[in-house]
């Protein structure tokens, strides 16, 4: 799906350009579920696009009752797909928060991924819900080999998901998330797992930016030359790699990949390699994502900043 073209103000629904669920959130905002359902439903065989609907629905629910009414009044595997969904966002905001909550909200969202899972046993989502809570208790189990720091971690779960579908996006941020050093783990474990994982997936995959998610996470604008780091011959090497085998493919998508593109781009512009990130921007068109910007700054000021590098039109004073 072609993003449309930039007309001098950004997108930042993360709906981007599925228009079907853009049309839905403003439905459960106003407490509907009807075309939730079906947009759901039309996904049970396209288990990236059913990631992708799902989050961003539940972040639209999740701070009121709609699946809980969902559930009860026309159970469904989408209805309990998404209760789990908002429950795993409840349970990690109180967590993040330090609520007194977040022990109950937990027991409930691993009750709620449960009933997913076992309504659509072929489903990988229910499963990568669980995979986000991982990070709450430091699951250790052992590394696989090839890994030069072994970092132990949630490695059992993971497997499983991958069983079920072994390029899940989704599946793999939220895995290399759970070593993230804000998370307990650290900056070398956090790039290992980056590299293991990457290197593994095929060329042409989105995966292969997890090395530059990694990269950005790791980002401490303290260190010397700590902006120069996209520079070198190793990084600017991935970026453009994944800008020549990746991006031709984004044509295809269903719905425009923002926030993949949006760490191309970054990449490609810390690297200095402004003719490609023109390239990946306007693949982009008119929509935005918070990150990777907004960890060296105002999102909006730093992507205006990187579309200006490439002589590319911004937004104007409001």
């Amino acid at each position: 799906m072609a993003a449309e073209l930039f007309e001098g103000q950004y997108v930042w629904h993360p709906a981007a350009d599925d228009r079907v669920l853009a049309g839905v959130c403003v439905d459960v905002r106003a407490g509907r579920y009807r075309h939730a359902y079906e947009a759901l439903a039309e996904t049970r065989h396209d288990f990236a696009l059913r990631a992708h609907r799902s989050l961003v629905l539940a972040s639209e629910a999740a701070g009121t009752d709609l699946v809980e009414r969902w559930l009860d009044e026309e159970p469904s595997p989408e209805a309990a797909l998404m209760w789990a969904r908002v429950a795993v966002q409840r349970a990690l905001r109180a967590a993040d928060g330090n609520d007194d909550r977040a022990e109950a909200l937990e027991r409930i969202a691993l009750t709620a991924c449960e009933r997913a899972a076992a309504l659509a046993p072929r489903d990988p989502t229910p499963w990568v819900a669980k995979l986000a809570m991982a990070r709450l208790h430091r699951l250790r189990d052992p590394a696989p080999q090839g890994l030069l720091t072994a970092p132990p971690g949630p490695w059992r779960l993971f497997a499983h998901i991958l069983t079920l579908d072994p390029w899940h996006r989704e599946a793999h941020h939220r895995f290399l998330s759970a070593f993230f050093a804000r998370h307990g783990g650290s900056v070398n474990a956090a790039w290992d797992v980056a590299a293991f994982l990457s290197q593994r997936a095929p060329a042409d995959s989105a995966l292969r930016l997890l090395p530059l998610v990694a990269l950005v996470e790791s980002y401490n604008p303290t260190q010397l030359l700590a902006d120069r780091v996209w520079e070198q011959p190793q990084w600017r090497a991935t970026a453009l790699a994944i800008y020549h085998n990746w991006l031709p493919a984004v044509s295809s998508y269903r719905f425009t990949p923002v926030l993949d593109l949006a760490y191309l781009a970054h990449a490609l512009v810390m690297g200095q390699r402004e003719f490609e990130a023109r390239a990946v921007f306007t693949a982009m068109g008119p929509y935005a994502s918070r990150m990777p910007w907004s960890a060296f700054g105002d999102p909006a000021e730093q992507l205006s900043r990187a579309r200006r590098a490439c002589g590319l039109p911004v937004p104007g004073p409001a």
